[in-house]
């Protein structure tokens, strides 16, 4: 994989769908941190059926800590590992009322100290509130990065490293969006779409399905 394909697959991608964001549904950082924090190991669509509830009653760190542990519980209880969430999230909200005045931090470093936040959640968060050119590396991103030969690499750190160093500064901002989307619905795991793929030419996957 050279400098001239890596710009050409995203261009393809680009064109493919110019203005690429988020499937959660969100109106303000806070929404989006809080629906970011609930993905983990969940479907965008269970996250948005739930903060669609969760939002019209609460949608500020001041409005959920008054909901509490107990009163948040309902809301999110169809989405997996939710009793750890709801700990997170109160403590979360707690931490955002007391040093950050309810709003939601715009440095890395600060947002990785919110409970529930690691280094993916953090990026989300100033790649789609804030339109800083990060990259979240997720189960997606990992597998397309290493199988069209992008930016290989071992473990989730290494691929975003490697893809921060190696995607052209035009595509940046709106590269982890196109990743994500691209493996969740063309290169998926199990069988990719090989065939219907808009840059099957340029992809180093040696074993590319057929159209049946």
């Amino acid at each position: 994989m050279n400098k001239a394909k890596r710009e050409e697959i995203f261009s393809r991608l680009r064109a493919a769908n110019p203005r690429p964001t988020t499937e959660l549904v969100y109106r303000s950082p806070f929404e989006l941190l809080i629906a970011v924090i609930l993905s983990a190991q969940a479907t965008d669509k269970s996250v948005n059926l739930a903060t669609e509830k969760l939002f019209a009653v609460a949608n500020t760190p001041h409005a959920i800590l008054k909901l509490g542990e107990k009163g948040l519980l309902p809301y999110i209880q169809r989405i997996g590992l939710f009793r750890n969430k709801a700990k997170n999230i109160i403590a979360t909200c707690q931490l955002l009322v007391e040093k950050h005045h309810g709003d939601v931090p715009r440095t890395r470093e600060e947002l990785e100290q919110l409970p529930g936040v690691g280094r993916k959640t953090a990026n989300v968060v100033l790649n789609t509130a804030f339109g800083e050119p990060t990259i979240a590396v997720d189960t997606h991103i990992f597998r397309v990065a290493n199988r069209t030969g992008i930016a290989p690499g071992k473990n989730v750190v290494e691929v975003e490293d490697r893809l921060m160093r190696l995607v052209p500064e035009q595509f940046r901002k709106d590269a982890h969006h196109w990743l994500i989307l691209h493996g969740r619905y063309r290169c998926k795991a199990r069988k990719p779409d090989c065939p219907g793929c808009p840059i099957r030419d340029l992809c180093e996957y040696r074993h590319k399905t057929k159209a049946e």
